[in-house]
Order: C-alpha cells, then structure tokens, then sequence
C-alpha cells in the first residue's frame, strides 16, 4: 500500500471513529474538528493528507511550520493552520502571520504581545488558552485556579477574543479526568471550544466535549 492510500485510509478510520463517539454522547450533529498534527512530517506525507482532504493541520513550531506550509498555502486557500505547541514571544509576530489559531496562550507576557502583533498586522487568529490541568511544573500552561483572572486580563485590558480552552494531560494519569475538568472550566467561564485528545484518547475527548481532536500519529504513522 503507498503512503497516499495509508494515509486515506487512517483519515477514514479516524473520522468514522469520531462520528462514533460523537453519537454515543448524543452529538450526532456536532462533528468535532481533526486538526492533524503535522510535526516533523516529510512533503510526501503531508501531500498525501491533503490530496485525502485534509484542510486543518496542527504545527508545534512556528519555524517548521514556515517550512511546511509558506509554499503551499496559496495552492490550498480553504487551509486552517493551528499553533499547538509552546510559543515564544520573540515568535508572536511570525505566529500571528501564519495561524488562522493559536491554541498556546499561556501566560501575560505573550498575550500582550499577541496583541499588540494583532493590532499591528490587522490580523485575527482566534485564541485558546491552554491549561495545565495537571499541574505540572514542567509544562506550560495557565493553572486551572488563575483562568478567571487570565482571562479578565485577555478579555478586558487586552480585548482579545478567546475563543476556548487547550490542555495536554500528564501521560500517566487518565486523560478523561483532564478533559472532563477542561470541560468544567471552560463552562464556568462563557467558553464553549476545547481542543482536546490526541491519537490516544481523542475518542474519550469527544464523548467529554471536544470540539477540535490533535491526531498526529494515527493519521500518518509512527515519527522517525
């Protein structure tokens, strides 16, 4: 089988395996968004997607995704691209160029410099803040207890439209403990959009409310 076939085929499975989990939590008519997760994937993969339907795409760095995407974007003018992963501030301004979503909002120092790179370029990719539901010191992301204030800060002083709420479980805890309380968060504070799950566990993630699954992996097999 080719990677163009394999790839289609994942896409198939995937989607099938959504729409399922989707109906089984009573959301026939509400599909979540799959955002595939194109990191340190080559041309041929990521072609193979496109060619197989694909038009939403979830990048970790803003560098490689210049390299993915800057040469084909003309081609492909119902593309979506999503930041997913960490941004620094000395990226805002090449971030806000490129993505139609940035999911990684984390901390104040880069919402104000997403705005003012918003306000500068005339440009408006929608927000997500990420919330590190886990608590870990290591990862990024706004803790569960600061989002109200985070938020009044985005929203107020900032007047940035957030659009809803990103998290990446810890890997050893079970993912439907953190989806469900993203899910709680973001009722609590006016947000209905929760980019959620990955190739492990975004059938879970749909049936607790994700509107956007990040699958990578599945979709075009195992990184080198």
């Amino acid at each position: 089988m080719s990677i163009a076939e394999d790839i289609s085929q994942n896409r198939t499975a995937i989607l099938n395996r959504i729409d399922e989990a989707a109906q089984a939590a009573g959301r026939s008519d509400d599909r979540p968004t799959l955002v595939a997760v194109s990191k340190r994937q080559d041309a041929t993969r990521i072609d193979a997607a496109l060619a197989a339907g694909q038009r939403v795409f979830g990048e970790n760095r803003v560098q490689e995704a210049q390299q993915h995407w800057q040469g084909r974007r003309e081609d492909v003018p119902d593309l979506v691209l999503r930041l997913i992963g960490p941004l620094q501030t000395n990226k805002a301004a090449d971030a806000v160029a490129l993505f139609d979503v940035i999911e990684t909002v984390d901390r104040e120092k880069l919402a104000r410099k997403l705005a003012d790179e918003m306000a500068r370029q005339q440009r408006s990719p929608r927000l997500y803040i990420q919330i590190n539901t886990g608590e870990e010191t290591q990862k990024s992301g706004v803790l569960p207890a600061d989002l109200p204030a985070f938020l009044n800060l985005c929203r107020g002083e900032l007047d940035l439209q957030i659009e809803g709420l990103m998290c990446i479980p810890p890997v050893e805890e079970p993912a439907g403990l953190h989806f469900a309380l993203l899910a709680k968060l973001a009722r609590e504070n006016g947000l209905n959009r929760l980019s959620m799950g990955m190739s492990s566990d975004y059938e879970i993630a749909v049936q607790l409310g994700a509107s956007s699954v990040r699958v990578g992996t599945a979709l075009f097999g195992a990184r080198d």
